[in-house]
């Protein structure tokens, strides 16, 4: 055994789950790397899609010449699962090969997991090590990880903001502030996230589409925020070919004519392909924790925020922003709508502050990463 042979092979494996990111959630991303005795990569595989073969089975398939799997070593990103879910057991499959060992990166919180799929590997025989790459391996699957801890989306949220704070012009024209290599940056973020949000402001004022466009990549769920919800349903997140994939989040219940599921409290409209989904209402608005618990139990793990102001600062003054994107364009406006305003600090004692954050540039823009 040796830990340096160990660490290549388990970064190949995290190498290979990123490949899922956009298309496995909200399963988390997993890659696989299996070695001969003889220190020969014999076969690899990664989760592809949600619903499909996992990464342990997708590695074992890809093995020509299975004599070689005798004495051979399994690199896995995650534990593999010891439960019946789209797929049957990994563990199962990998406690039946003649391999003598599997190297796991961490350890599956999932409560139907959590230590089971590694005790029922040991029992076969198999040698099993765990911890290698931990810290990475947490990084690739840190918004599944936090959906499992918190039970709602991780949550980005994008600003794109003038080098002096402002999102829109005096007469509200906001496109477009930043550049096009910025735009094709938030749309690589849609494919990966599973849904893009806004306020009803931004719905009624922008009438965006929330589609990937820019790049290739999955079209995301589509969310707005509708209170009263009273939107138009002339609007493109309400007719156009991706309708099925809107939800609404509203107080309002509506007439007869909608249809309500109990245990999810969602609506089934006779006019409406997408989902709307009750809140509860605070200060005659929309429950944001609420919404995003709700959105949690809907199996959306990841949400990017581009609303504006009023939005923006209503997360933030909520504490449900876990990464700030801030797109800042070289470029004065010298007035207009504020990316942020009335967060309620009078002290910098009290402002918010970063546990991490880094710079890039995007084009001719800056761009800030930074985790609240």
């Amino acid at each position: 055994m040796d830990p340096a042979q160990d660490r290549i092979w388990m970064q190949r494996a995290l190498s290979l789950a990123q490949q899922g990111l956009g298309y496995v959630s909200p399963n988390p991303m997993v890659g696989c790397v299996i070695v001969s005795e003889a220190g020969d990569i014999i076969g690899e595989g990664y989760h592809e899609r949600y619903g499909e073969a996992h990464a342990e089975v997708a590695a074992l398939k890809s093995v020509t010449d299975s004599s070689k799997l005798k004495g051979a070593t399994m690199y896995v990103t995650l534990e593999p699962c010891s439960h019946h879910g789209k797929t049957p057991p990994c563990a199962d499959l990998v406690s039946k090969q003649p391999i003598k060992r599997v190297v796991i990166a961490m350890k599956d919180p999932f409560k139907k997991v959590d230590g089971k799929g590694i005790e029922q590997i040991r029992k076969s025989g198999i040698r099993v090590d765990v911890g290698v790459l931990k810290k990475e391996a947490e990084k690739v699957n840190e918004k599944w990880l936090h959906y499992l801890e918190f039970g709602r989306p991780f949550i980005t949220l994008k600003i794109a903001q003038s080098a002096d704070g402002y999102i829109a012009a005096p007469n509200g024209d906001s496109q477009w502030i930043t550049s096009e290599e910025s735009r094709k940056r938030v749309h690589l973020w849609r494919s990966q996230d599973d849904a893009v949000l806004v306020g009803r402001n931004t719905a009624l004022n922008d009438n965006p589409s929330l589609t990937v466009r820019m790049v290739e990549g999955r079209q995301p769920r589509r969310v707005v925020i509708d209170g009263p919800r009273n939107l138009p349903d002339n609007l493109n997140l309400f007719n156009d070919a991706f309708e099925e994939k809107t939800i609404v989040l509203t107080y309002e219940k509506g007439g007869s004519r909608d249809e309500i599921d109990p245990m999810l409290k969602i609506l089934h409209s006779n006019y409406f392909r997408g989902e709307i989904v009750i809140t509860e209402q605070k200060k005659g608005h929309v429950d944001l924790r609420d919404a995003m618990l709700k959105l949690g139990d809907l199996g959306v793990t990841s949400v990017l925020v581009e609303g504006g102001q009023q939005l923006s600062t209503a997360l933030l003054k909520e504490g449900l922003v876990d990464r700030l994107q801030l797109f800042i364009a070289p470029k004065l406006l010298g007035g207009g709508t504020k990316s942020v305003f009335g967060l309620g600090i009078e002290r910098m004692e009290d402002v918010i502050p970063f546990q991490n954050h880094s710079w890039d540039q995007v084009g001719p823009d800056m761009l800030l990463t930074a985790n609240l």
